[in-house]
């Protein structure tokens, strides 16, 4: 089913920033946000996405199209296993980040408790914070691939919001993007992104929500724990990402437009 806002235009470009794919939803474009010095971020460099296992041929040839020569996968050896993809010409990268709120909410109903819209969301708000962390040497991985990569490029997990939601925030204030800028496009995911969920008689469909959706919440709380942890993004990129000066000029001659 393709995103029903495929065509959304960016404020400020006469581009589509979601593109319409029949076998993923969150497929987004990261051109156009303003970076460093007003520059604004390159249209068909950056993309993000939930996963790829469902792309039909007519996607394939949406991604060849666009030029898009290497994927980088976030998500755990289970999930790759289950929704695989080959795409002609793409390169896929595993960046593996093994997920962790499924396994935490099946240990709080084996104890007897119940999923409650709070509950969960605190478990993903943990997750935010545990990324920032525990994720750090996947995200440099990325970011290492983004200096030498050529092409256009996709990085996605399953859903494309909250391991995705996480790279993207940090690559685009690498690049210089505002944080409110980078909490908006963070919220688009809701906008545009159809869960594979279907109904189930044990969890509330508040309760799915909050686990499928995305919220300012969430991602405030990655912020909360580089600020808190690091000092700010400048520190956090340098130290935990290994991104000085020198990366930093490079990732933004790469991926910003002249000025």
């Amino acid at each position: 089913m393709a995103a029903r806002t495929g065509t959304m235009r960016s404020m400020d470009q006469d581009l589509p920033r979601v593109v319409p794919l029949r076998g993923a939803t969150n497929f987004r474009d990261l051109g156009g946000y303003e970076g460093h010095g007003g520059r604004r971020l390159r249209w068909r460099r950056l993309f993000r996405s939930d996963q790829l296992g469902d792309l039909t041929p007519a996607d394939h040839e949406v991604l060849a199209g666009l030029g898009i020569a290497a994927s980088f996968d976030f998500r755990g050896v289970d999930e790759r296993a289950a929704a695989p993809y080959e795409v002609p010409g793409l390169a896929q990268h595993s960046l593996a980040i093994e997920p962790t709120v499924a396994q935490h909410m099946q240990a709080i109903t084996g104890a007897g408790r119940t999923l409650t819209v709070p509950v969960v969301e605190g478990l993903m708000r943990d997750l935010y914070r545990g990324l920032v962390n525990e994720g750090a040497a996947r995200f440099a991985e990325l970011f290492g691939h983004l200096l030498r990569a050529e092409a256009p490029v996709v990085f996605h997990c399953t859903a494309g919001k909250d391991r995705t939601g996480v790279a993207a925030a940090l690559v685009l204030l690498a690049l210089g993007v505002p944080r409110e800028a980078v909490m908006r496009d963070y919220l688009l995911t809701n906008e545009v992104f159809r869960p594979p969920w279907t109904p189930r008689a044990d969890m509330h469909p508040e309760v799915l929500q909050a686990l499928w959706g995305v919220q300012a919440g969430y991602l405030e709380a990655a912020f909360e724990a580089i600020d808190e942890g690091f000092g700010g993004p400048g520190h956090y990129l340098r130290r935990q990402v290994g991104l000085g000066e020198r990366q930093l000029e490079a990732l933004a001659q790469r991926y910003l437009q002249p000025g």
